[in-house]
């Protein structure tokens, strides 16, 4: 059941992480991330009457409310990166790191998925360079847009956005089984706030993301993220934290199957490499 659930978690994560990285191109990163979280946001709110009564404390909102902090912080650099890189690469790249952390912290507390975790914790390091090995820049053609290329400063921020996501993830498994969906609930009332803030103190407006063309395409990236949240909890609830954000990891999948095809990204052969390792990765640590 775990992984069944795990695995429709990725595929949302992934078309979430789509849509939320195409409007990322076309309007200003805070006020998308703010308007995918507040769109999420209304999402749980509506969902919660109709999901039954839930045993919750005011530590499971505070592991909810930390979660969101990181949660928050790692959507703004993965947006960043979405916008600035490949998604076909910058995808692979965050999920590798995403499930890293939750995998050594299940270690750290005692889970004991196998071995074989180990050594798909190595695999993906190696995963990482292919995917991020491009060719030299190609000479300019006029009339058609450069390439965006998945350059040093993508790569580290795509992994740093995977890394505060892992973060999020070992948060939400601190919270008790009893507490429902409410930790979600915690985190999105501590990224909503805090993500608006920091769209002021840039001068960004926060309408800017909610009243642009793609206003569609912010909230059902946010919905879209929430389901996917909601997935991962409930996979959580049946099984080992390493085991559920390994086969979470798998999310890239969807990423760049929509990205490929809507965007007309192409990857090198060392990136395709790349990719099929990073499969391998995933397949080890969900062993």
């Amino acid at each position: 059941m775990s992984v069944v659930l795990a695995l429709g978690a990725a595929m949302v994560f992934g078309s979430a992480d789509f849509l939320g990285g195409l409007a990322s191109r076309r309007a200003a990163v805070l006020s998308v991330a703010f308007g995918a979280q507040a769109a999420g946001l209304i999402a749980l709110l509506v969902a919660l009457p109709f999901l039954g009564p839930a045993t919750v404390t005011p530590v499971d909102l505070a592991w909810g409310a930390l979660g969101g902090v990181f949660g928050a912080s790692g959507l703004v650099l993965l947006y960043r990166s979405l916008a600035r890189g490949p998604m076909s690469v910058v995808a692979p790249v965050t999920a590798l790191a995403a499930s890293t952390v939750p995998i050594l912290a299940g270690l750290l507390m005692g889970e004991r998925p196998g071995l074989s975790a180990v050594a798909g914790i190595g695999v993906a390091l190696g995963a990482v360079v292919l995917i991020t090995r491009e060719g030299p820049e190609p000479e300019p053609v006029a009339g058609v847009a450069p390439r965006r290329r998945a350059t040093l400063a993508v790569a580290g921020t795509a992994l740093a956005a995977g890394a505060l996501f892992g973060f999020f993830f070992v948060c939400l498994h601190g919270s008790g089984d009893d507490a429902g969906l409410y930790p979600l609930l915690g985190a999105r009332l501590a990224s909503v706030p805090l993500l608006g803030a920091l769209a002021l103190s840039r001068g960004d407006s926060l309408r800017a993301g909610l009243a642009a063309r793609g206003t569609a395409v912010i909230a059902a990236a946010g919905v879209l993220d929430m389901a996917a949240n909601v997935l991962y909890l409930v996979a959580l609830r049946h099984g080992l934290l390493a085991v559920v954000s390994a086969v979470t990891g798998l999310y890239p999948a969807a990423t760049v199957l929509l990205a490929q095809t809507v965007l007309d990204e192409r990857m090198r052969r060392t990136q395709l490499a790349g990719l099929a390792v990073a499969g391998l990765a995933a397949a080890l640590v969900a062993v």
